[in-house]
């Protein structure tokens, strides 16, 4: 009897009790209402809305959205080129964060600082620098202005560090000493890459593709400049929206904008599906 009862978990709920919810404090419930509020002013409430605005005619003014050559050309190369430049930052991000967290070389802390020029940089500004580089006029010879590459590379300047920043601390909490052992027991770089490096990195890429999408989807300012937003070949949603704006039509720029944040929450509900089976089987 004594040993059952020196085996009970006496500790006071909500620190750390198994199975058990802890209850909010007050200071605590205010500080969650402060945040749902605040959320819901700049997020739920903006979101609710575009959805009610676009739902103003039903199904139609979706399904007219749809239909439209031109919103339809724009989706599919916004869409398109958004997977390209993530599935690039999902090979290069990680390549990035290892030279920066593991190699030690002259100029090293400079670059770990221009990685989140993008991040500070209006776009467009970039979008200049970028139609100056790669333009008519380019000092390289290098001119992809008004074609869907010049999209890409838009895209890819403006995403660059969403992997990079969600790589590059894990990789720094990643004990080297593992890497060591497993080396010393005979097995190869890419066999430690594969089971050791890979497995707890793949959540952390996983964020950032999903945070890389979602801003790529939505880029404007850097796109305006240098893909000439031209009608079925380089216009993206984001300047198919604003031609709405400006003609008037509300509903339909409402309806498009609804229906990229439904591909925007799914592929980050796939990616965090992703990620959470990952995690789980490391």
């Amino acid at each position: 009897m004594t040993t059952a009862v020196l085996s009970q978990d006496t500790r006071t709920v909500g620190r750390g009790r198994p199975g058990v919810r802890s209850t909010l404090t007050r200071g605590s419930a205010l500080g969650l209402g402060v945040a749902l509020l605040w959320f819901s002013l700049l997020v739920l409430i903006p979101l609710a809305a575009i959805v009610a605005t676009a739902g103003g005619e039903g199904l139609r003014g979706y399904v007219d959205t749809l239909t439209n050559p031109q919103s339809w050309a724009a989706i599919k190369l916004t869409v398109g080129q958004s997977l390209l430049v993530t599935g690039i930052n999902v090979v290069m991000g990680p390549i990035i964060a290892w030279v920066l967290v593991r190699d030690r070389f002259w100029g090293r802390g400079l670059l770990d600082l221009v990685i989140d020029i993008p991040f500070a940089m209006p776009t467009i500004v970039a979008g200049l620098v970028l139609l100056g580089l790669y333009g008519p006029q380019s000092p390289l010879g290098i001119n992809v202005s008004n074609s869907r590459p010049s999209v890409a590379l838009a895209l890819a300047f403006v995403t660059l560090p969403f992997i990079v920043r969600t790589v590059q601390p894990v990789l720094g909490e990643l004990e080297a000493d593992v890497e060591e052992a497993a080396a010393s027991l005979g097995a190869g770089r890419l066999t430690i890459l594969r089971r050791i490096v890979l497995p707890a990195i793949v959540p952390a890429i996983a964020a950032g593709a999903a945070l890389s999408f979602a801003r790529a989807i939505s880029e404007y300012g850097t796109l305006v400049l240098i893909s000439g937003s031209l009608p079925y070949k380089t216009e993206a949603v984001s300047v198919r929206v604003l031609s709405f704006i400006e003609g008037g039509d509300r509903t339909s720029a409402a309806a498009l904008a609804s229906i990229m944040l439904g591909v925007a929450l799914a592929v980050i509900i796939a990616l965090d599906v992703v990620q959470r089976r990952v995690a789980r089987r490391g």
